[in-house]
């Protein structure tokens, strides 16, 4: 690809797709084929009753102390598929998911832009001195208009200048763990860390963390400030993260967010081969959803649906659960729209594996192969990247 071709690709994923590479993912409405239908039927045919359902187990991201199961505010401004929820319906979900045990909310300036900061800043009003809220710098993000541009930005200036923004929108003091949405390949970590330390010391950052990035920068980052979380993508559909990431994680005590730990909805048994997406949907893009691919992947689908109906569960439900086994300091947080969706993922928490059955589920899924990249090679650019020496 010509580099002419190349910077015009990144700037459509910018303009129009930012959100599916920046954090948890979210089936939305969209998908033609009634996908919100084929998982409302597949909740209810699972005979678990949402009515009940409450998350009291906690985890421990590095020293900071959350719901083992989180909630991402990723797409409640606009859904893969460019449609719009409903504000109030979002705020709900929020508080409900609150009163339900979830003392994890993620976000970031890039989502929306600035409007699901927003949108959490208000629904959390009433009790944010009970939760935990993380948000994300990075990309080159206006700081008022919230137009996005090409590239990323974190320099040093530019990022306290974010934070600010991001401390009004949130409607709070301080944001408990901040993300470098993207490594920039022009600032040295050293620099970035030493923003936030600044920011540290002002009490407008609690604890800080990196997202998609290159493990070199991962210890140079931790070694310059200690590192709380890694955010990356890791799910049945893409584990990456085990052979470096995870163990470089345990190695240095640092805790990770699995986004999209549902495979951008594919792990919820909502999407077949019959499914068509939506023009603006993220996933038309991706070759692991191609018709071809797709027909191969849904070996996985069959197996997680089968694992559902031995726990007498959801599908959803078995692919957090099975996150959640992998680590203690593993702490999902998928997003969606869906109140329904939303109840159905918290109850992961009560799914529990044995041994033996865990052994059986891994030795299955090692025997999957997943055809196709997770994302198109403009977008993958901005992961693994390591930042600049200083």
């Amino acid at each position: 690809m010509s580099k002419t071709a190349l910077d015009e690709q990144r700037r459509k994923f910018i303009g129009t797709s930012m959100a599916v590479a920046s954090g948890a993912a979210v089936v939305g409405s969209g998908l033609l084929g009634s996908v919100e239908a084929q998982a409302a039927a597949g909740s209810a045919s699972s005979g678990r009753s949402t009515a009940t359902v409450q998350i009291s187990a906690r985890r421990k991201l590095g020293q900071l102390e959350v719901s083992s199961i989180g909630l991402g505010v990723q797409n409640m401004a606009r859904t893969y598929q460019t449609t719009v929820p409903a504000r109030p319906e979002m705020i709900d979900i929020i508080r409900t998911a609150y009163e339900r045990g979830v003392t994890f909310f993620d976000t970031a300036e890039a989502y929306g832009p600035h409007e699901c900061e927003r949108i959490l800043g208000e629904a959390i009003a009433p009790f944010r001195d009970k939760v935990v809220i993380t948000s994300k710098f990075g990309w080159n993000i206006d700081l008022e208009t919230g137009a996005r541009g090409p590239g990323l930005i974190s320099r040093p200036d530019h990022i306290k200048l974010a934070v600010e923004g991001m401390l009004k929108r949130l409607r709070t003091d301080r944001i408990d763990l901040l993300y470098q949405h993207r490594v920039d390949p022009q600032v040295p970590i050293e620099d970035v860390a030493g923003a936030i330390k600044d920011l540290m010391a002002q009490g407008k950052v609690l604890h800080w963390g990196l997202s998609e990035m290159g493990l070199k920068t991962l210890r140079r980052a931790h070694a310059e400030l200690p590192v709380t979380a890694v955010q990356s993508e890791y799910s049945m559909f893409w584990r990456g993260p085990e052979k470096e990431v995870l163990p470089v994680c345990e190695e240095l005590g640092i805790g990770f967010v699995p986004w999209s730990p549902v495979g951008v909805g594919f792990l919820t048994g909502a999407i077949d081969e019959g499914t068509n997406f939506a023009d603006g949907d993220f996933r038309k893009t991706e070759t692991r959803f191609s018709s071809e691919n797709r027909a191969h992947n849904l070996a996985l689908v069959r197996l997680v649906k089968t694992w559902a109906e031995r726990k007498n569960t959801t599908p959803a439900r078995i692919a957090l659960a099975w996150l959640l086994a992998q680590k203690p300091w593993i702490v999902p947080i998928p997003g969606t729209t869906q109140m329904a969706h939303m109840l159905d993922n918290i109850g992961a928490s009560a799914v529990t594996f044995g041994a033996d059955e865990l052994a059986a589920l891994n030795a299955a899924l090692a025997g999957i192969t997943i055809h196709g990249e997770r994302l198109p090679p403009a977008v993958q650019a901005f992961s693994d990247v390591e930042a600049p020496l200083k």
